[in-house]
């Protein structure tokens, strides 16, 4: 992707942080390294840690969020609307020197700078990183360990990494493991538009439609393309698609004879989470889940009295059980509940104190897992039942 520099070029440029190598050295592609630095990630070498980062791929801005890295960024692009990320400047690669003003020294992009781009990015001593989407379930690990190698080291990131894809994977297989038994398959589609689009079988998205239960009726597809011959043979159950493609189906005579339109089981979700690789997979399989079997998201008379029979497990909680904790607080409160979300296996990222995007996932998959309606928003009766002896903790395989 990049050239390669002669030996003598590289002694040369040893004053940078970051610099494109031709030298294995550091090189993560069989795992883990006994060091941090230097460190390769694919054919990027760096020094030392990278003292600034710009993120211009929403992709790989999901899995730096997921790892808790963000607080490297210090810049990202137009199309990494991550909330967590709002605060940050928008640039492209066409802004070597805003980026380098920034203290940018190493740039995730979605493809390749052209040369003129690479030129200036040279010159201003910052390195581009591009890193493919995951292509499957097992890939994702790889993904994550780059990421993390790239911003914290051979051994200290691309560990973390690891560690984050795992627990990720682990999270959606105990949503998997509480689905109801079913005597036939419940079949679904995802649709991204009504021009053949869809998630089809060899598709790494194709396993968080298994995850959440339900039979891809696009599986025996490839290439994100279904016929609308192929969706009317296939008839499934639910169709889930990507935001404003409902209106479009229902206002086509040519699909009022499927069944998920004809029972009106048609559910928009944000594309994000079919789309991008962190923590919204999680999201998307809860959604999916919770969408054909509600009952795993309705609370029961057990779990009711499961938090007031143990009372003598909340007695000594250490913060308010009458409060509701929300996405945008920032306090001691939120940290004691994300220590305690951590405790019970929820929680895979550093706690902040600060409830973002992460913290409302895993209390998503809190109240998901045990028996709660999956809101993200630590309510009494969640907080209650999360500092209780009875809360249902993540379990592995």
């Amino acid at each position: 992707m990049f050239k390669r520099f002669t030996a003598a070029f590289l002694c040369a440029v040893t004053a940078f942080s970051l610099f494109s190598a031709c030298s294995g050295q550091g090189n993560i592609s069989s795992g883990a390294g006994v060091k941090d630095y230097p460190v390769t990630v694919e054919n990027v070498t760096l020094a030392s840690q990278p003292g600034g980062v710009a993120v211009l791929s929403p992709n790989v801005a999901d899995v730096i969020l997921a790892i808790g890295y963000e607080i490297c960024l210090k810049a990202k692009s137009a199309s990494c609307t991550q909330s967590d990320l709002s605060v940050l400047p928008n640039a492209t690669l066409d802004d070597a020197d805003k980026l380098k003003s920034l203290g940018v020294t190493l740039v995730f992009a979605d493809g390749k700078p052209t040369d003129a781009q690479k030129s200036a990015l040279d010159k201003d001593g910052i390195s581009v990183l591009v890193l493919k989407p995951a292509a499957s379930r097992s890939d994702a690990t790889r993904l994550y360990a780059e990421v993390g190698a790239a911003l914290k080291g051979a051994k200290t990131g691309y560990e973390k990494g690891q560690t984050i894809a795992k627990g990720l994977f682990e999270t959606i297989d105990d949503i998997t493991r509480v689905i109801p038994g079913s005597d036939s398959p419940i079949t679904a589609v995802y649709l991204t538009d009504l021009k053949g689009g869809a998630i089809t079988g060899d598709m790494f998205q194709n396993t968080l439609i298994t995850s959440a239960g339900l039979t891809n009726s696009a599986d025996g597809n490839t290439g994100g393309k279904m016929s609308r011959q192929d969706l009317l043979i296939a008839n499934p159950q639910y169709i889930f698609c990507a935001k404003g493609v409902k209106a479009q189906i229902l206002a086509s005579d040519s699909y009022k004879k499927l069944q998920a339109v004809q029972k009106n089981k048609i559910y928009e979700m944000d594309p994000a989470m079919m789309l991008l690789q962190g923590e919204e997979m999680v999201e998307a399989v809860s959604f999916m889940a919770g969408t054909v079997y509600p009952e795993l998201l309705q609370s029961t008379s057990s779990g009711a009295s499961d938090t007031s029979s143990a009372s003598s497990g909340t007695s000594s909680a250490p913060i308010n059980l009458k409060q509701t904790l929300k996405k945008g607080m920032q306090n001691a409160d939120v940290m004691a509940m994300q220590n305690r979300l951590m405790q019970l296996g929820y929680m895979f990222m550093k706690p902040t104190g600060l409830y973002a995007e992460g913290t409302e996932q895993s209390v998503k998959d809190f109240q998901l897992l045990n028996g709660m309606p999956a809101t993200g928003i630590a309510d009494p009766a969640t907080l209650q039942k999360m500092f209780s002896s009875g809360a249902k903790k993540r379990t592995t395989p």
